[in-house]
């Protein structure tokens, strides 16, 4: 039987030094886990996993240069460019994924940033699936100060707009914008009292440094984001990581290192819910039990993320089982208010 939370959740300090970063990273293995799932423990319940849906609503055409994306139109892996999805469409895939057991839908296009001409289909899409008792969340690329206003009005709990890795890496990954235009939107939508998903991807050549200094980057804002996705990068070949690691020992992050990197996030961002992202497929399921001991406490479900492949609803209602888990049941979501300092 597990016992019900405590009284008094974990501190939440926003003031961490990368230096105490570092040396989270550098703990023993047993002991690093050992920390991470007191913490975890403290905020959540250790038996339950939110279960989302992702789904890409407009594919293909983006005009930025991230180098892991196969979205881009500078990537050469023959993806197709699609229009945005009809509404109803959207509506029907989200009615789908409620009726598989998740309790937050996410939605998202290949945009640099959202045409106004885009927002009224973005609002229905929205009003739709909160309708249905799901939270909702979408990732549209860089947003204005009123666009992020015009989703907080529909009712949009959740937007996504991840870091990727360090500051000092962000400028090897990407040229199209900066590691600030990331911040910025981050703060339009906190601004607007949005609830933030923001985190990155591990594996794209950077050192532990790096990995140090992405966390360090997202437990040191003003308010951390509730929920914090760390992805495994996918290699795929015709972009420029894809082509540069898929046939070198840097194309899989370490297992040990990857559960590091979520027991990390968890420390120092104990409230934020923690998901699996991107390259669970490839897990084993021994390397993502590690990761629900470390705290990670939300995944995608489904076998597809936007456009590359995830480990699927049976083998994870499998995994489930063998561990003891549960879905985690929808409930209120925690819009924070908007921030007069933002």
């Amino acid at each position: 039987m597990i016992d019900t939370l405590p009284q008094h959740a974990a501190d939440v300090r926003n003031d961490w030094t990368r230096d105490e970063i570092a040396a989270l990273f550098d703990l023993p293995f047993p002991e690093l886990l050992f920390r991470a799932a007191e913490v975890h423990r403290a905020s959540h319940r250790a038996d339950e996993v939110q279960l989302s849906t992702l789904l890409s609503i407009k594919t293909g055409g983006c005009p930025e240069d991230c180098g892991y994306c196969n979205q881009s139109v500078h990537a050469e892996t023959g993806l197709k460019a699609t229009k945005l999805m009809d509404v109803r469409a959207v509506l029907q895939a989200a009615a789908q994924a409620k009726d598989n057991g998740s309790s937050r839908f996410c939605m998202g296009a290949a945009w640099r940033n959202p045409k106004d001409r885009d927002m009224p289909a973005i609002i229905e899409m929205v009003k739709g699936v909160r309708q249905m008792g799901m939270e909702t969340c979408m990732t549209l690329g860089m947003l204005t100060p009123d666009q992020a206003g015009q989703l907080a009005d529909a009712g949009l709990d959740y937007y996504n707009h991840n870091i990727d890795t360090s500051p000092e890496r962000y400028g090897e990954v990407i040229t199209t914008r900066s590691f600030q235009e990331r911040l910025d939107t981050l703060d339009h939508v906190r601004g607007a009292g949005i609830n933030v998903c923001s985190g990155g991807i591990i594996g794209m050549g950077e050192t532990r440094e790096d990995r140090v200094g992405f966390i360090h980057a997202l437990a040191t804002l003003p308010h951390h984001p509730e929920s914090v996705p760390v992805n495994a990068l996918v290699p795929v070949k015709g972009t420029v990581l894809g082509d540069m690691l898929a046939d070198t020992p840097m194309a899989k992050i370490d297992d040990i290192e990857f559960v590091r990197t979520v027991a990390v996030a968890r420390i120092t961002m104990p409230a934020s819910m923690v998901r699996l992202s991107a390259g669970r497929e490839s897990m084993s399921d021994a390397t993502q039990a590690l990761c629900f001991l470390a705290g990670a406490n939300s995944i995608f479900t489904g076998d597809k993320l936007l456009t590359t492949g995830n480990a699927g609803d049976d083998r994870d209602a499998a995994l489930f089982a063998r561990l003891g888990l549960r879905p985690m049941a929808a409930e209120a979501p925690r819009v924070q208010e908007a921030c007069a300092c933002c």
